[in-house]
C-alpha cells in the first residue's frame, strides 16, 4: 500500500495525479472548499441584476414636428435644418439626424454612452424652447416618446 504522506516527492507522478492523491488525504479540506465555492456562487448569483432583454441601445431623443401641407423641401429648410442646427449644440451629443417628409419632419439627437435619458430629453427641451422662435407660427415639435425600441 502506497503512503498518502509521499506523493510530494514523487517525481514521476504528474501534477494532476498529486492533485488527486492529495484530495484523497484530504477529504475535509475539499469538501470545505466546495461549500464555500456553493455559499459564494450562489450569493453573487443572488446579487447580479439580470435583464431579461439588456438595453444596449444609444441614447436617443426623437423630436417629431407636424407643418401640414408643406412639401418635403419646405419642412426641411423650416423646420429640420433650424432643430438640427440647434441640437448639434448639445452637450455630450454624439449624432444628430433629420428627416423630412410631406409634411412632418423627424430629428434625432443621440447622445454618448452611459447619458442619461431623462437629462439627455431634459436638454433637448431646453434646446427646443430656445429655437421656438426661429420655427413658423403654429408649429410646435414635440418629443418622442421616453422608452427606447427594447421597451
Amino acid at each position: 500500500m502506497q503512503d498518502t504522506k509521499t506523493f510530494h516527492t514523487d517525481p514521476t507522478k504528474s501534477w494532476v495525479a498529486r492533485i488527486i492523491d492529495w484530495s484523497v488525504a484530504n477529504k475535509f479540506f475539499v469538501l470545505l472548499g466546495a461549500v464555500v465555492l456553493l455559499v459564494a456562487g450562489t450569493m453573487s448569483t443572488l446579487r447580479t441584476p439580470l435583464d431579461a432583454i439588456p438595453d444596449l441601445s444609444d441614447t436617443q431623443v426623437i423630436i417629431r414636428t407636424d407643418y401640414a401641407g408643406q412639401a418635403p423641401q419646405v419642412v426641411e429648410d423650416q423646420i429640420t435644418y433650424p432643430l438640427a442646427s440647434q441640437m448639434l449644440g448639445l452637450p455630450k451629443t454624439k449624432v444628430v439626424r433629420g428627416y423630412s417628409m410631406f409634411g412632418t419632419s423627424f430629428v434625432y439627437v443621440i447622445f454618448e454612452d452611459n447619458v442619461d435619458l431623462y437629462w439627455a430629453r431634459s436638454r433637448t427641451l431646453e434646446a427646443l424652447s430656445q429655437v421656438q422662435s426661429q420655427l413658423p407660427s403654429g408649429v410646435s415639435p414635440q418629443l418622442g416618446p421616453d422608452a427606447t425600441g427594447v421597451g
